[in-house]
């Protein structure tokens, strides 16, 4: 099992703005969206909260791997990429619940469990 590195632990906590969630379908046509609502589980699990997917939902559903890519306050650009889930109850349901805004549905947790991670063009893990 893989977790970030600390200091991308450590730059996740000090990310600037929305991140970009990107899945791909069935014949390897990329989705990529804006997410506000995400959240750190655990140093080896990232969580997107689905609020209002219909291809990403659709391409997690069918099996795509994903990638976030993030940036820094700094300016400071990192990509996780990894397995996706699609949790609709237990406890990174409700992990992801505590924090999504009350305004938004939250149907499901995305979970982008780390297996390689990026800063730029260079490879962290």
């Amino acid at each position: 099992m893989a977790f970030l590195p600390e200091s991308v632990s450590r730059a996740w906590e000090d990310r600037d703005g929305a991140v970009v969630l990107t899945t791909v379908d069935e014949t390897g046509n990329p989705n990529s969206i804006y997410a506000t609502c995400v959240g750190k589980f655990s140093e080896n699990t990232l969580v997107v909260a689905d609020n209002y997917f219909d291809k990403t939902r659709k391409n997690i559903l069918a099996g795509s791997r994903g990638s976030i890519l993030f940036i820094t306050k700094e300016g400071k650009s990192f990509q996780v990429k990894g397995s996706i889930e699609y949790i609709t109850e237990g406890e990174v349901f409700d992990f992801m619940k505590s924090w999504n805004p009350e305004k938004h549905p939250g149907h499901a947790a995305t979970v982008l469990k780390v297996e390689e991670v990026y800063s730029g063009a260079q490879k962290l893990l």
